[in-house]
């Protein structure tokens, strides 16, 4: 079993030049063979492996213009060529599209691979090949063998690093529950037993001062020293609102999969609903694929299941207790509603909830 885990860490002024370095090195590396691929591609109709990059970028690092690649970890440069190779090959599988140029500005990153224990935690610091030693906060212990480690640098100037990190496979436990869950925007979900969490619209919270802050920006001299102050500041606020989003997700997920063992849910079309522009920014400030994703992983590792109910399944408009099919029921408006067959009182996201849950373990059974 493989793990990630993510910790801040504190470089030096003279390791965080080092790391700037890696980063524009990578980058480079990244971009020169792209435009590589593309030109050979274009002229030649030659189309570059992985295999026939690496042996180019051998070359390249003795040619006397580009020595200083010398000084950069010689696996981060294969590994931002296998990054290459991995997005050509998504591409032309159609799950994501042409490879685009690496930016300078924003988040930067690079990956290194872990070879001679090169990659290793001693006390409160953690050894990065061509760095040294750097002091880190917030990483968990774990019993594992680290495989490669990825560095990177948010907008806002801070550094992090994230292990993968391969463990034995230990399955852990839950109290065995079911439970089925009805996702909102007002109420971030509803279960089958009647709980709901409100959603912490962590954004919308927030969103008069990312406004105020970035019309501040605009106001700068483009290339100023006060326009890159201003730059940082919008940047640590939106770093506060996605910090404020992961922490609550990852609380609920933990707690959901901790207690139960069958957690029936929708398989929304998150994408096809961003396209409503009237509920764009509500339905991406609550994260939902996030939330399925967390729920997916945290389940399974504690031996339990989710279950997926097909996109077009009429939870809403379903009686719970005698299966009638109310059409009234479409309109988003009506919140609570009685059965016009067997009378029961509803109220609309715990009926959801339930029929989810029904509808899963049927699934489950069959």
């Amino acid at each position: 079993m493989q793990k990630g885990y993510k910790a801040r860490i504190y470089p030096t002024k003279e390791q965080q030049n080092i790391l700037l370095k890696m980063f524009g090195s990578c980058r480079f590396a990244y971009n020169y063979f792209l435009a590589e691929r593309i030109r050979l591609y274009k002229e030649d109709g030659i189309s570059l492996s992985y295999n026939k990059t690496a042996n180019m970028l051998t070359v390249l690092k003795r040619d006397k213009d580009h020595l200083w690649l010398n000084e950069c970890d010689s696996m981060a440069l294969q590994e931002s060529l296998r990054n290459l190779d991995r997005a050509y090959q998504n591409f032309f599988k159609g799950n994501a599209r042409f490879p685009r140029f690496h930016s300078k500005h924003g988040k930067q990153s690079y990956r290194t691979r872990n070879q001679g224990n090169g990659i290793r935690i001693v006390g409160n610091t953690v050894k990065i090949p061509k760095v040294g030693f750097v002091k880190y906060k917030g990483l968990k212990y774990f019993d594992g063998r680290i495989l490669n480690a990825t560095i990177s640098m948010s907008a806002s100037g801070k550094f992090y690093i994230s292990l993968c990190v391969e463990l034995d496979n230990i399955a852990l436990s839950n109290t065995g529950c079911v439970v089925g869950l009805d996702v909102g925007i007002k109420e971030f979900y509803t279960d089958s037993n009647g709980n709901s969490v409100a959603n912490p619209k962590a954004y919308r919270k927030h969103e008069k001062k990312l406004i105020r802050e970035q019309r501040k920006l605009s106001r700068k001299k483009k290339g100023s020293n006060n326009r890159n102050k201003q730059r940082i500041r919008l940047a640590i606020q939106h770093e506060k609102v996605a910090n404020i989003r992961k922490d609550f997700l990852h609380k609920e997920s933990f707690k959901l999969a901790n207690e139960n063992q069958v957690v029936c849910v929708e398989d929304l079309n998150v994408k096809g609903m961003l396209r409503n522009h009237h509920l764009a920014k509500a339905i991406s400030d609550v994260s939902w694929s996030e939330f399925f994703r967390q729920l997916e992983y945290k389940t399974t590792e504690r031996g339990g299941i989710v279950v997926k109910v097909p996109t077009f399944y009429p939870s809403s408009q379903t009686c719970s207790c005698c299966g009638y099919q109310n059409p009234i029921v479409k309109n988003l408006a009506v919140r609570q509603w009685d059965c016009p067959n067997c009378k029961t009182h509803h109220d609309r996201d715990g009926n959801a909830a339930t029929n989810i849950l029904n509808k899963g373990l049927e699934m489950l059974a069959s």
